[in-house]
């Protein structure tokens, strides 16, 4: 018998297979694991192989954030464009977090490929159908920045320092001391963030709350603005009152 070697045969090379394979690459070892010498052996074939599928590295980081954003949940009718932006974005957050190597890819990005551009375009749509002009859907997108791909940057969040030894309490009251000399506001609102416990400061916001919230704050803020009947012309108007 041919000892079934077509069973066994590896599976042909294809662009879908490459961005695949780079995508778990990427969610196992990060982005900074991506270049095409250790993909084509991971895939194994030699690096050539790639290059007929994936012109080069940018072309294959493109490729992996179109895999990502086909993870978004597709556009819904419907008369609520604030449910269906704020549905939009959760679900491309929940794409963003499943694979943590994407912000920096997306940011990282200078090409705006198909994928992107069609979620962009639905993106606005759903305020162009929801009564809002064309000037205030550029503005309102605007003013959504990043977080129509699922991340904000973080005002208060640091890396942790693994190697930092934490701080006594008494190192931790003299720390107090001293924000309450010379940052009263930002000490004030660590108290209010942390209930009291300071030894709390340091491990980081509640940030799926965070975007949420200022989320929610914008779209607020937009109906206001689609219901006032806002043009460039009155915001003009209005900042030289």
């Amino acid at each position: 018998m041919a000892q079934r070697s077509a069973v066994t045969r590896r599976a042909p090379l294809s662009r879908d297979r490459v961005l695949r394979a780079a995508v778990t690459r990427a969610d196992a070892a990060g982005i900074g694991s991506i270049n095409m010498r250790g993909l084509a052996q991971e895939l194994g074939v030699v690096p050539m192989a790639l290059y007929k599928h994936v012109a080069g590295k940018d072309e294959l980081l493109d490729g992996m954030v179109d895999l990502v954003i086909g993870e978004f949940e597709p556009p819904a009718a419907g008369p609520d464009w604030k449910s269906e932006v704020r549905r939009r974005v959760l679900s491309a957050r929940r794409a963003v977090l499943r694979h943590p190597w994407a912000r920096l890819a997306i940011e990282s990005r200078t090409r705006r490929t198909p994928a992107v551009l069609g979620y962009m375009d639905s993106l606005a749509g759903a305020f162009l159908a929801g009564g809002f002009s064309a000037h205030l859907t550029h503005h309102v997108m605007h003013a959504l920045g990043n977080r129509i791909w699922g991340f904000t940057p973080e005002l208060f969040d640091a890396p942790p320092d693994a190697d930092a030894p934490a701080p006594d309490p008494e190192a931790r009251a003299a720390m107090a001391r001293e924000f309450a000399e010379r940052y009263p506001h930002i000490l004030q609102i660590a108290t209010a963030a942390t209930d009291g416990d300071l030894s709390r400061v340091g491990d980081g916001c509640d940030e799926q709350f965070e975007f949420e919230f200022a989320l929610d704050l914008l779209l607020d803020g937009f109906d206001r603005l689609r219901v006032a009947g806002w043009t460039p012309g009155s915001a003009r108007s209005t900042g030289s009152a």
